[in-house]
């Protein structure tokens, strides 16, 4: 197995296989479902060679590999023995906000068919594009098999999500793809051409002819091909279903009275109440979805294009496919993925911009495959690895993918079908009808203008160019690790706290007391808030909370550990206004700590604040014996610059 051991360190730091309840990937990222997420060393992870960062959301414990993350996907089923998706009940759906269940039931349920719905929607739109091109007819047999190829998936789609829904509602999936190949039966569809037996609701927006009944109950004949609301919900109500018949027929006979009766009940109530009502539904979202964008095209390309990237991060996206999905098949078309193509390629330029500015090899040798990747619309490795770090770069990107998004607006770019992502989502904007249009080249010149502003206000105003050389402290493999070749300089070391001050030599812990980790001094906090003393970066969080290592901007590496032996309180009682290799500046807030809890827990408060590459500096600690925060505590005097004098 070609990554065997991440694999093994990855389920060994989400908590063992034993805390998986499932996990599944998407194009960048393995997504865990976790008993408990406490258990996981997101740090450790984080810091790993092979992982890019972890994400928590939708209530799903995200870990991004990149392009690979198949083949990591592979090795970590096959060691932890999950079976593609753990069959373990998930026992922490109920913690979750009604927010996070719907955001990871709709991303477990489309995730899966989002791989073959991008490959057999490239083949519908290149099939467009040679058509419009000229170089075949929609009558030779080449378009017919390739649209068969296209459109196989698409129009089937009830089929495919009655498999991926029954598996998320944990029900037998095949009763699901039964369910759903009942609503394309191609016999049923054709009865809507002969004449109707009466009309319901005549006179209304919900008039339907009725051309047969089931039990003398009227059925409103739909078409279901390529719909995706009657299926999830005819699929949840089967999987209730089946679990109930699950408990009331014996089992000698559950094997084929289970899927019979499930089947029996579940298909006709999907014709006659699932399915019109779903299917209206569905259209009153799609019309509603393209009044909200023509009040103001415009605005909505602004509003998508600058947010795209930050749902991403967070999981929102899932929230608007299925949105998306449904007006295709309502509407024949789609504004929504339209307004936010420009999005990956103001990400890209972007990075183009750190690529071509910056002078840090590692940064540099990271951006040529985040640039490629992004140039095929995988934008992780982009936001994870290159602009979200430097922050002025993802800012940046953000401007850009509006005013793309604004131009997509403008120019009433649609797209037609689920194509592929980055250059290969070009052809799914050809209109199969009118062929290329305003919009095609519309969405030509809004990529292009989104690219070259990423690109050019990276590079000018990006911050590029200004490498700090703590840049990577956040991807410091070992924590203890000494950055002793760093040619540091003179400066004063602000009070993290305001309190007493103590010598080190006080303390009970002898590591401290003794000078080993560090020199400095102690500090009796009297309030529980810890203030950065100095402008740098966080080159250590430790998980619980408990202690922070700082690197500043003129080399000094600072440790401070709040109380003794804290650690053992696992992180209760202390919160985070950080992250490690995040950017800090001198007297921000990082930690918050409950100084009475911890002290009523048996542990003290006093706190050492030690310089721990001491060797390069002459120490001189305040002679004050109280200190506010922000107050001088320690000057460095920096032995290099001694020497230089």
């Amino acid at each position: 197995m070609k990554y065997e051991k991440l694999a093994k360190d990855i389920i060994e730091n989400v908590g063992g296989k034993e805390n998986v309840t499932s996990v599944v990937h998407c194009i960048t990222r393995l997504r865990f479902k976790l008993k408990d997420e406490s258990r996981a060393n997101t740090d450790v992870l984080k810091n790993m060679d092979g992982v890019v960062t972890v994400m928590k959301s939708g209530g799903q414990y995200q870990v991004v590999i990149g392009n690979h993350v198949p083949d990591v996907y592979k090795d970590v089923v096959t060691i932890g023995g999950f079976q593609s998706e753990s069959p373990v009940e998930e026992e922490d759906g109920k913690k979750q906000n009604l927010f996070n269940r719907f955001i990871d039931m709709i991303s477990g349920i489309f995730a899966p068919t989002l791989g073959v719905l991008a490959a057999t929607g490239m083949i519908k739109g290149f099939n467009a594009l040679f058509m419009a091109l000229g170089w075949y007819s929609d009558k030779s047999g080449t378009y017919q098999i390739l649209n068969a190829i296209g459109d196989c998936l698409f129009y089937f789609f009830p089929i495919f999500l009655g498999f991926t829904a029954a598996k998320k509602f944990k029900g037998n999936q095949f009763i699901g793809m039964a369910i759903g190949a009942a609503l394309v039966y191609p016999t049923l569809s054709g009865l809507t051409a002969g004449k109707p037996l009466f009309t319901l609701f005549t006179g209304t927006m919900f008039e339907s002819p009725i051309h047969i009944t089931f039990l003398g109950i009227p059925v409103i004949l739909m078409t279901y091909s390529s719909s995706v609301i009657p299926i999830v919900i005819a699929a949840w109500v089967g999987a209730k279903l089946e679990k109930w018949f699950t408990k009331v027929i014996p089992d000698v006979v559950k094997t084929f009275l289970v899927p019979f009766f499930t089947l029996l009940v579940t298909v006709p109530l999907t014709f006659i109440v699932i399915g019109p009502i779903a299917t209206w539904a569905g259209q009153l979202l799609g019309q509603l979805t393209l009044w909200l964008i023509s009040l103001s095209p415009i605005v909505a390309g602004i509003f998508l294009g600058a947010l795209w990237q930050v749902f991403v991060i967070f999981g929102l996206h899932w929230g608007l496919i299925p949105i998306a999905i449904n007006n295709m098949v309502v509407m024949h078309s789609d504004p929504i993925l339209a307004l936010i193509f420009a999005a990956s390629f103001a990400q890209t330029g972007a990075v183009l911009g750190v690529w071509l500015k910056t002078k840090d090899k590692k940064l540099k040798s990271l951006s040529i495959p985040a640039f490629i990747s992004g140039i095929f619309g995988v934008t992780e490795p982009a936001i994870y690895g290159i602009t979200l770090p430097k922050k002025k770069p993802f800012i940046i990107s953000c401007i850009a993918a509006a005013i793309g998004g604004g131009l997509l607006g403008i120019f009433g770019s649609k797209v037609y079908m689920m194509g592929g992502l980055g250059i290969f989502g070009f052809p799914s904007m050809i209109d199969p009808k009118a062929g290329i249009n305003m919009g095609f080249w519309g969405a030509i010149i809004a990529v292009a203008v989104a690219f070259i502003l990423g690109f050019i206000l990276t590079y000018l105003f990006g911050g590029a160019g200004k490498e700090n050389k703590h840049a990577d402290a956040s991807e410091t493999k070992n924590p203890e690790q000494k950055q002793t070749d760093v040619n540091v300089k003179s400066e004063v070391i602000s009070s993290p706290f305001t309190g007493d001050v103590k010598s080190l030599s006080e303390l009970k812990d002898a590591a401290f007391a003794s000078g080993a980790l560090g020199k400095g001094v102690a500090i009796e906090p009297s309030e529980g808030k810890l203030y950065s003393p100095v402008s740098g970066i966080v080159s250590v969080l430790f998980p619980t909370h408990h202690a922070i290592g700082i690197t500043s901007d003129q080399g000094a590496e600072i440790l401070i550990h709040i109380g003794m032996d804290t650690v053992q309180l696992e992180g209760k009682y202390f919160s985070a206004h950080t992250t490690q290799g995040a950017r800090i500046e001198k007297g921000q807030l990082l930690i918050e700590f409950d100084m009475e809890s911890i002290k009523s827990a048996g542990y003290v408060v006093t706190t050492p604040v030690v310089v721990t590459n001491q060797e390069q500096y002459k120490l001189v600690p305040t002679e004050e014996q109280s200190i506010q925060t922000g107050k001088p505590l320690i000057d460095l005097q920096s032995k290099a610059d001694s020497v230089a004098v």
